[in-house]
C-alpha cells in the first residue's frame, strides 16, 4: 500500500514539476512570438493548435521548424510565408518530453476563458508625447529600469541620437517596430526578450508594463520618423581613442623620462668601473686609421 501511494505521489509530482517546466519555458522561449488566445504576433496564436494539426507533426516541428520548411512541408512554409519569411528557430537540443508537456499545455490554456498566455493588452490609441519622451529616457538610461537591467543603449542604437550614438552589440532599433509587425508584437517581445544575450539579463529583471509601453511608444515614433542610424559614431568613436592614445603614450614619456639618467645611468657607470674605481683609460684612434669604427677605441685597464 505504501510502496503504491509512493509511486503515485512520484508520478503526481513528476506531472506537476512538468506542467510548471513546460509554463516557464514557454513564458521565457514562446511568449514572445505566440500568444494562447490573444491573437496573431510574429507567429500564430495556438489557441487549439492541436485541432489544426495532429500532435505528431506538432512534436516534429516544433524542435526543428527549418528541416519541415526545407523539406516543402506544405503547411510549415505556409507558416512561415504568413510570418513574413521569420522562421521559429530550430531547438534540437528540446526534448520529447518537454515538447510533450508544451502541447500539454497549449491545450489545456486553449481550454480556459482567459489563459495565462494571452498577451499583454494594449490599445491601438495613439501613445502621448509623455510616453514617447518617458520611452526615451529609459532607452538612454536617463530613468533607471524598475527590474535593475541595462539599459537599451547600452548594447543597441537607433536613428537621431547623435554623439557617439549608442551600442553597437545588438541590432539598431530603428525599424524594430516594423520589422515585428506592430505594437503587440513589439510590446510581447519586450515582455519576455529571446534572444541569447537578452534573456540571461532580462529573466530575472523584468520590464514593468509601464516600461515596456513606454519604450514602445519611443520605439514606434522612432520608426515612423525612418532611417538608419547614420551618425559618424563610429568614426568619432575612433578619433576619440586615437588622440586618447596619443595623450597618453605623451603623459607616459613624461613621466618616465628621467628614469634612464636617475636608475639605469648610474648602475651603467659603475659596472664600467675599474676594480680600484676608476674608470677605464680610453685611447684614440690614431690619425692614420682608415676607418672610424668604434673599434679602434682601445681601453687601457691597466690604470
Amino acid at each position: 500500500m505504501r510502496f503504491a501511494l509512493s509511486i503515485f505521489l512520484f508520478i503526481g509530482l513528476t506531472a506537476a514539476s512538468q506542467a510548471q517546466d513546460a509554463a516557464t519555458y514557454f513564458r521565457q522561449n514562446c511568449a514572445s512570438c505566440h500568444t494562447i488566445g490573444g491573437g496573431r504576433l510574429t507567429g500564430p496564436d495556438l489557441k487549439n493548435v492541436s485541432q489544426r494539426q495532429d500532435r505528431g507533426w506538432l512534436a516534429r516541428f516544433i524542435p526543428n521548424p527549418k528541416a519541415m520548411i526545407d523539406g516543402g512541408d506544405p503547411y510549415a512554409v505556409k507558416i512561415k510565408q504568413e510570418a513574413r519569411d521569420v522562421i521559429m528557430p530550430s531547438i534540437p537540443t528540446l526534448k520529447p518530453d518537454l515538447v510533450q508537456a508544451l502541447l500539454d499545455l497549449i491545450e489545456s490554456e486553449s481550454k480556459l476563458d482567459q489563459s495565462q498566455f494571452v498577451g499583454l493588452t494594449i490599445g491601438d490609441e495613439p501613445f502621448t508625447p509623455a510616453q514617447i519622451s518617458q520611452g526615451l529616457n529609459l532607452f538612454l538610461g536617463k530613468v533607471r529600469l524598475s527590474g535593475g537591467g541595462a539599459a537599451c543603449i547600452s548594447c543597441h542604437t537607433v536613428n537621431g541620437l547623435g554623439g557617439l550614438s549608442g551600442g553597437r552589440l545588438g541590432p539598431d532599433l530603428t525599424l524594430v517596430y516594423e520589422r515585428l509587425q506592430g505594437r503587440k508584437a513589439l510590446a510581447s517581445w519586450l515582455n519576455a526578450p529571446v534572444t541569447t544575450t537578452m534573456q540571461p539579463l532580462f529573466a530575472a529583471k523584468p520590464f514593468t508594463q509601464d516600461e515596456i509601453l513606454a519604450l514602445t511608444a519611443f520605439l514606434e515614433d522612432v520608426a515612423r520618423k525612418g532611417g538608419q542610424d547614420t551618425s559618424p559614431a563610429a568614426l568619432n568613436f575612433f578619433l576619440i581613442g586615437l588622440v586618447g592614445t596619443m595623450l597618453a603614450l605623451a603623459l607616459f614619456e613624461a613621466a618616465w623620462k628621467g628614469r634612464f639618467r636617475a636608475v639605469r645611468r648610474p648602475q651603467v657607470e659603475a659596472s664600467a668601473l675599474t676594480p680600484d674605481g676608476h674608470y677605464p683609460k680610453v685611447s684614440k684612434p690614431s690619425h692614420n686609421s682608415k676607418t672610424s669604427s668604434t673599434s679602434n677605441w682601445k681601453i687601457d685597464e691597466t690604470r
